[in-house]
């Protein structure tokens, strides 16, 4: 952790939502004046698409089924771990983009399947912002949650997460739902092992409940709504969080632990937005003060 310089991670699987989320953090950058550096998980892949494929193939061929971008051997999370010793220290640090499809081609002059050349950040931020599937990684060789101040999970549960990444793959990307479904199943081991434990290092997690029904994810003709949906908003230490005060703003929400707050799926931004914003006013603000 770092009082000069700030870090906030926002760690999610595939499909999980972690794109809104950060959507939801850019809105209140904005409106209270903060200038923060935001860097992707997808920037600190080791490889880049024929890469992967080829390293894929190999894997296969060895017998190892379950290597894939969940995997910590797929990512260069050493070097992630340093982005944010880095910038903890002296506010610096560099990253890339990984560019997915052809608008992001047109965007950043790379083609699809590419990575962008490292670049340094700008100067004069007050908070660095990661999002993506490892933010939160603890093991032999790396300690990322140290370095962060604020680490929050998005979780939706399985089926959930499973629905959207299906919908996201196919709409945007073009895959079928067989191919969705293969690398659902290949990543599955990586997610047990290497998502999942991620979400017991973080702060606070949201974790969106649906209630319609989504017991074969694979068919289901549309993702449930915000409406049809539970969000459980669980603190890890919940000392200092003002629960009357969250409960009486978000009409239709109730306590179910006593670091667990459940509010109506369609009130996630706005809870969002009472729990963060006092959290990054005090973050910046002590930065500052040192």
């Amino acid at each position: 952790m770092s009082k000069k310089h700030p870090i906030i991670s926002v760690t999610g699987s595939s499909g999980a939502g972690t794109s809104t989320v950060k959507g939801t953090f850019d809105q209140i950058f904005r409106r209270e004046g903060i200038k923060a550096v935001s860097i992707e998980g997808d920037a600190f892949h080791k490889f880049n698409r024929a890469d992967m494929k080829a390293e894929l193939e190999r894997h296969y061929a060895a017998g190892d089924h379950g290597f894939s971008h969940f995997s910590y051997e797929a990512n260069e999370l050493a070097e992630l771990e340093r982005v944010f010793r880095e910038y903890g220290e002296t506010g610096k640090g560099k990253t890339r983009h990984y560019v997915h499809d052809d608008n992001e081609a047109e965007k950043y002059g790379v083609p699809p399947g590419h990575f962008t050349e490292w670049a340094d950040f700008e100067d004069g931020s007050d908070v660095l912002f990661y999002e993506g599937l490892h933010g939160a990684v603890v093991n032999d060789e790396v300690d990322l949650p140290k370095y962060a101040d604020l680490k929050i999970g998005v979780v939706p549960v399985i089926n959930l997460e499973w629905i959207q990444k299906i919908h996201r793959d196919k709409a945007q990307r073009g895959y079928s739902t067989e191919a969705v479904t293969d690398v659902i199943l290949r990543r599955m081991h990586a997610y047990v092992h290497c998502i999942t434990p991620q979400f017991t290092e973080t702060d606070i997690n949201f974790q969106r409940v649906p209630v319609v029904d989504t017991s074969n994810p694979f068919i289901a003709r549309w993702i449930p709504t915000a409406d049809e949906s539970l969000v459980v908003i669980r603190f890890k230490n919940p000392r200092g969080i003002d629960f009357p005060y969250l409960t009486s703003m978000i009409e239709g929400s109730w306590m179910s632990r006593a670091n667990s707050i459940v509010i109506p799926g369609g009130k996630m931004d706005l809870a969002m937005q009472l729990i963060f914003t006092p959290m990054i006013e005090r973050l910046v603000s002590t930065s500052k003060r040192v």
